[in-house]
């Protein structure tokens, strides 16, 4: 199969444990109360997160609506950073993001970890 010996035990050990999802030891994402639609949201405002998707430019955080809201990478710090992971990780909890801008007809918010 072209694996090593190690990897091969890891394989047969996961292959044991059908149906196993690691999704469900995680506690639920405690999103900002009230908040269901983007109509709710204004600038200046704070939302809590998690991250779901990391670009070279920003990432991408489920603020428990619709769509995503986005950080850019100017907005992640208030030193310049050559990339997002410097400051983020994928499924990091954001407690406190506060939003720069809405877009209502397109569905999207930016956000910022900087005040």
């Amino acid at each position: 199969m072209g694996v090593g010996e190690e990897t091969l035990k890891d394989i047969i050990k996961e292959l044991q444990k059908p149906g196993f999802d690691p999704r469900e030891e995680l506690p639920p994402i405690p999103f900002k109360e009230g908040i269901t639609d983007i109509k709710m949201l204004s600038v200046g405002s704070f939302v809590s997160g998690v991250v779901r998707n990391i670009a070279d430019f920003g990432a991408f955080v489920d603020i428990g609506l619709k769509n995503d809201g986005m950080i850019h990478i100017s907005k992640m710090s208030a030193t310049k950073i050559s990339h997002p992971l410097e400051v983020l990780s994928l499924n990091q909890y954001l407690p406190q993001i506060e939003v720069v801008s809405i877009d209502e007809e397109r569905g999207k918010v930016g956000l910022s970890l900087v005040g």
